[in-house]
């Protein structure tokens, strides 16, 4: 098996799952940066057959997606759905800039700070566009509650701007990123920008050509508690 494919395959569980280099190094009673080593350096070239025991069975997979022999006798039984996302997943890009559901936010820096897996299928459901269109944002501000609240993350379609529709997008006006309902009127063409917390005002009758769009938003994730 390419070993490459391997390496992105063990940043992507370890992603989604929310560990670290240092912890699962330490789990397999190496130094802190062999995980991180492994998968940026390729170094070692291969996972010994002990480490990928111990990567397989956390993570609860079969060890020839790790780079062991294709012996089913050998597989573990895994956890629903997880060896099937090993597979067959795609990498978002999760980004550090807000969008802001408030007043607007200016970007610090527009360089993704990680990568979040989703099962392919899940994404083509989503957003049926190429994925490399797709980026994750948080939200900050509570000007489009309840439909979003302050800290969620939102998985926006960069491709799905250019047909304009009603929805919720995330638009950029004076180098400020905000997260907006657009309506669209079908005769004039011209944008009502409305904020879904009626305490915040909305703004009929915008000139499309004022602002730019930055993406349509597909999905929403919400930490609980």
């Amino acid at each position: 098996m390419d070993t490459n494919a391997i390496r992105q395959r063990l940043d992507a569980l370890i992603t989604s799952s929310g560990e670290d280099y240092a912890s699962l190094s330490r789990r397999l009673g190496r130094n802190a940066s062999y995980i991180q080593q492994f998968i940026k350096r390729g170094v070692p070239r291969r996972l010994s057959e002990s480490d990928r025991r111990i990567l397989a069975q956390h993570f609860g997979i079969a060890e020839h997606l790790l780079g062991g022999p294709a012996d089913e006798s050998r597989a573990i039984l895994p956890r629903p759905g997880l060896a099937r996302a090993a597979e067959d997943y795609v990498l978002v890009p999760h980004y550090q800039i807000r969008a802001s559901a408030g007043a607007g936010a200016l970007p610090d820096s527009e360089a993704p700070a990680a990568a979040i897996a989703f099962q392919a299928g899940f994404i083509r459901d989503l957003a049926p566009g190429p994925p490399e269109h797709l980026a994750i944002l948080s939200v900050d501000g509570d000007s489009m509650f309840p439909t979003l609240a302050n800290g969620d993350q939102i998985l926006i379609d960069t491709a799905d701007r250019l047909r304009l529709r009603d929805g919720i997008y995330v638009l950029r006006v004076d180098d400020a990123l905000m997260v907006k309902r657009l309506s669209l009127n079908p005769a004039t063409r011209r944008l009502t920008i409305q904020s879904d917390n009626e305490a915040y005002p909305s703004w009929p009758d915008c000139d499309p050509t004022a602002i730019t769009l930055i993406g349509r938003v597909v999905w929403v994730g919400r930490k609980l508690g």
